[in-house]
């Protein structure tokens, strides 16, 4: 299986003030950090290889997951630095621990899908990129992706309309190519990298059925812990 990243870096504002303190990932999630979760469920998956993007608070998730051999991963880590550098920016500077492709996944995601269907629709597609995406219609969360016939039309989380029915999954395949043009820590968002790949025709899509957990807001936490407590009955 390829290896993934994680996008851990953010401020998490929207869980004031319980991160004034911890980073999201480390808040509790029926009895354990978030983060233990969500690499226990990358590693059921065949993942072994991890590098986390880190930030704010990132000193303590290094204290918590140490190497990953507690997780029977190999977990490495890049922090972004004196600035944030925003999504793709903190990528970038991952690049020379990851092979030619690679996953990613943000920080607060726990996404239970088929992560090896995944992977083998990105290379039988051969483009730069694979967006995973789901048919939401709005609900739980505002749709940004216009899907049509296997292929991603539009993707915008500020300017919406009314065809957009899919909203971005949350799991994403990259070539190392995506990120040719990308400078040293240069501020970017993966948005910015997104419509590029839109416009030359190379962001490959994949629909996922299964609906997907965060910790990124208190209601996503409860949804989460409801989801998780019915699965280890």
């Amino acid at each position: 299986m390829l290896p993934i990243v994680i996008i851990a870096g953010g401020l998490a504002t929207r869980l004031r003030p319980v991160t004034e303190t911890i980073p999201k990932s480390l808040i509790d999630i029926n009895g354990e950090p978030f983060v233990s979760h969500q690499l226990h469920l990358l590693r059921e998956n065949g993942i072994k290889e991890v590098v986390m993007c880190l930030g704010y608070l990132g000193e303590k998730i290094v204290d918590f997951v140490g190497n990953g051999h507690q997780f029977n991963l190999h977990v490495q880590y890049v922090f972004d630095g004196e600035k944030l550098l925003g999504t793709a920016g903190a990528i970038k500077k991952a690049l020379s621990l990851l092979s030619e492709n690679f996953f990613v996944i943000n920080g607060d995601s726990y996404l239970p899908c088929d992560y090896l269907a995944i992977q083998n629709a990105f290379f039988k597609l051969n483009k730069k990129a694979l967006m995973t995406v789901f048919r939401n219609e709005n609900v739980g969360d505002m749709s940004n992706v216009e899907y049509v016939d296997g292929v991603i039309v539009n993707y915008d989380k500020q300017n919406r309309n009314d065809r957009m029915k899919y909203i971005d999954y949350g799991l994403e395949v990259f070539s190392q190519k995506a990120f040719e043009d990308l400078s040293d820590n240069q501020v970017c968002d993966l948005s910015v990298i997104y419509q590029k790949l839109i416009r030359e025709s190379q962001l490959a899509a994949c629909e996922v059925k299964q609906k997907f957990y965060e910790n990124g807001s208190f209601s996503g936490i409860a949804d989460l812990e409801s989801y998780l407590q019915i699965e280890s009955v």
